[in-house]
């Protein structure tokens, strides 16, 4: 592939709802721009996209894919993201990377959560877009209800660019609102031009005077023409149109069939004369060396500097950072710094990479998007830049996970594996992360969704053959006391030899501190218990709070008072204080009417205002209490509440059911509460064998 200069680059992502068409659409665009001799298709699994056995396998995109396809002496890269909410992170990397995008509605199903999610996500990142229709050979398709419905929720910013035109419900072409033209369909891609039927005449006039009155409104000049009731040039209305679509004022609506290669050509030609290119769009970052802001633009007269967005990590094609360059030229065996790990790296060789193919190029200029294969201890997030001007980029923000499961390896021995190969995993997918739970013995994944849970699990057994087992987390109960007790411990065993003597007597209470496991204070007079066998009842109390004699949990807020005991001048040993501690503790802490604890969260919800009610009746049957709710002016409730931690397993998947897709949660840590009893009666029944081993 050429070297292509900053004005001659558009960097497109695809957005859109699962299942709208991303990827037949990708590969639509590199059949026509004759990067492929034919069109791959994702229930066969042979799409430039989805090259990825999990996408194969389950027939939708997981990771982002670069395609870049030369179309009008311009390079545009496009990045293909996967459409379903589990798989976020990849799409938060894309919009990072992107300097516009098309969003794909599928003509048949309209508008959905995903077309929404879409929109918002371009308005956070300040993306030009075009809203592009598929399925549009559907009988079925409702073009004007689409229309209405993106009106309703977007305003009149949405504006039509193509009319469809059907012959007995078949797709024929389209009246192209600017030109006021028809287009007809051919052959592989082929248009011709022909008459727009009377039917949709006056649609596509009503949608051109709309149009020409944002055109209108870019310029006194031109409002002047308008109501002078002078016709604006073409050359104008397109200078105009590029104008409002890289500032947002106009959101174009184009139509087509993919799979039929209908409009795809348009569409193609319409991102090279509308999007804007990485020139146009501004970047900076930080001058860590001078703390200054260092205005990069994309322009490739500057420094050096590129943004690791994305990593590969293939076992068959090996590592790859995906990087944007934010300015100057990048060449072949250039050696640029890493800010955040302060190495310096040798690039070796520049790659394009289209879907999992890289091709060698020998220089990556400002704006375009490239990769680098094995740059050592880079990351995703990573800056590139010189040692002399070390510019650092801010990091995406990524979706926080908080679907989570406890995970085993199913054959023993092959935890070192397990970690490894998750390790691996997580260089790609920076929305999982793996937790160890040393208080209840216990490995866990998060993820954003049930769904990314299973696909680590099934790349983990085919690519490192390594097997895990997924099952519902123990929660961290704690053990506590209400009341006072008074008891004393005494050891006291005869061998042959020397014997084993020790007694305390001590007395239990809430410390009121559920911060700290315990507090220790001493009372002893006379010499009772000699001040050298103090520390061995610390350390007792320090092993009996690990696991509580109720229910196996650790303990929490319990003060013990050493105030009397006894002690033999030969028998007496530090273990032998230490068993005796064991012993009081033990009755103490159950005659101090002991309770148990748990976990209890800060719950935050996300949600459009219709489903209000059904979240609030599901958080009540959690045992949850609301704390408030919010509105977020955006259509949205926010409502918080506290729920208890055992009571939140599986939200991810219930939420999306009661909302279809379209509310998000987070939480954190708040207390610990006392739990009902019935709760404490089914944990004590469950860790029975605990206690009675004295171990988890």
């Amino acid at each position: 592939m050429d070297v292509y200069k900053s004005d001659k680059i558009r960097n497109v992502a695809l957005f859109g709802h699962g299942g709208s068409g991303k990827t037949t659409l990708t590969e639509a665009m590199a059949f026509l721009s004759g990067i492929t001799t034919r069109m791959g298709n994702v229930t066969d699994g042979n799409t430039i996209s989805d090259y990825d056995k999990e996408e194969q396998k389950r027939k939708f995109s997981i990771s982002t894919s670069v395609v870049p396809v030369e179309w009008n002496k311009t390079k545009i890269n496009i990045l293909d993201t996967p459409g379903y909410f589990d798989f976020v992170g990849e799409v938060e990397e894309a919009a990072g990377a992107a300097d516009a995008a098309v969003i794909v509605v599928s003509g048949k199903d309209g508008v959905q959560v995903g077309t929404e999610k879409a929109w918002n996500r371009c308005e956070e990142k300040g993306l030009p877009r075009i809203i592009y229709l598929t399925e549009m050979d559907n009988a079925d398709v409702n073009y004007t209800a689409i229309i209405e419905n993106l009106h309703d929720l977007y305003g009149t910013k949405v504006a039509p660019f193509q009319v469809p035109i059907r012959d007995n419900g078949k797709l024929t072409g389209f009246a192209d609102v600017v030109s006021q033209k028809a287009v007809m369909f051919g052959d592989k891609g082929k248009t011709s031009e022909g008459e727009i039927p009377g039917d949709i005449a006056g649609d596509v006039e009503g949608y051109r005077d709309s149009l020409l009155e944002s055109v209108a409104e870019t310029s006194e000049e031109f409002m002047e023409k308008y109501f002078g009731g002078e016709e604006f040039t073409d050359a104008e209305i397109e200078e105009a149109l590029a104008a409002n679509i890289s500032d947002g004022s106009i959101i174009p609506v184009c139509i087509g069939s993919p799979v039929n290669l209908q409009g795809v050509n348009i569409l193609l030609d319409e991102i090279v004369r509308y999007f804007p290119a990485p020139s146009a769009r501004k970047i900076s970052g930080t001058n860590t060396k001078t703390n200054e802001p260092f205005e990069a633009d994309y322009d490739p007269s500057k420094e050096k500097t590129a943004y690791v967005w994305k990593t590969i990590s293939d076992p068959f094609i090996g590592k790859y950072s995906l990087i944007k360059v934010c300015s100057g030229t990048l060449s072949t065996d250039d050696t640029m710094y890493d800010v955040q790990k302060e190495n310096e790296e040798r690039l070796g060789k520049l790659y394009v990479i289209r879907g999992n193919k890289p091709q060698e190029v020998p220089q990556l200029c400002a704006g375009d998007i490239g990769a680098v294969g094995k740059l050592g201890d880079v990351t995703t997030g990573d800056t590139l830049a010189s040692k002399a001007c070390p510019v650092e980029y801010p990091k995406t923000e990524l979706s926080v996970p908080y679907t989570y499961e406890r995970y085993r390896a199913v054959n023993k021995g092959d935890e070192d594996k397990i970690a490894q190969a998750l390790s691996r995993l997580a260089v790609e997918d920076l929305t999982f992360k793996t937790v160890i739970d040393s208080a209840n013995h216990q490995s866990l994944l998060y993820a954003i969704g049930d769904q990314q849970i299973e696909v680590i699990k099934s790349k983990l057994k085919d690519r490192y053959k390594v097997d895990i087992e997924l099952s519902e987390p123990k929660v961290a109960f704690r053990e506590t006391i209400r009341k006072k007790s008074d008891v004393e411990g005494k050891y006291k065993k005869q061998t042959g030899g020397h014997g084993q003597y020790g007694h305390v007597k001590m007395r239990f209470e809430p410390s009121g501190d559920m911060t700290k496991p315990y507090e220790f204070a001493i009372e002893v007079v006379g010499g009772a218990v000699p001040k050298n066998y103090y520390p061995a009842v610390e350390k007792g109390l320090m092993e009996c709070v690990l696991s509580g004699p109720v229910a196996a949990y650790p303990v929490v807020g319990v003060k013990a008072t050493l105030y009397d005991g006894s002690y033999h001048p030969v028998d007496s040993s530090e273990q032998a204080f230490k068993t005796a501690t064991h012993l009081a503790f033990k009755e103490g802490f159950m005659k101090a009417d002991p309770i148990l604890l748990e976990p209890i969260i800060n719950l935050k919800v996300t949600v459009k205002d219709q489903f209000t009610g059904d979240v609030m009746g599901d958080l009540n049957k959690r045992r949850g209490r609301v704390l408030g709710m919010n509105p977020d002016h955006k259509g949205n409730t926010i409502i918080e509440a506290d729920v208890p931690q055992t009571e939140i397993y599986g939200y991810s998947t219930v939420l999306r059911s009661m909302t279809g897709g379209s509310g998000d949660f987070s939480f954190e840590f708040a207390r610990y509460e006392q739990a009902p009893a019935d709760v404490q009666a089914k944990q004590i029944a469950a860790r029975a064998d605990q206690v009675n081993q004295g171990e988890e």
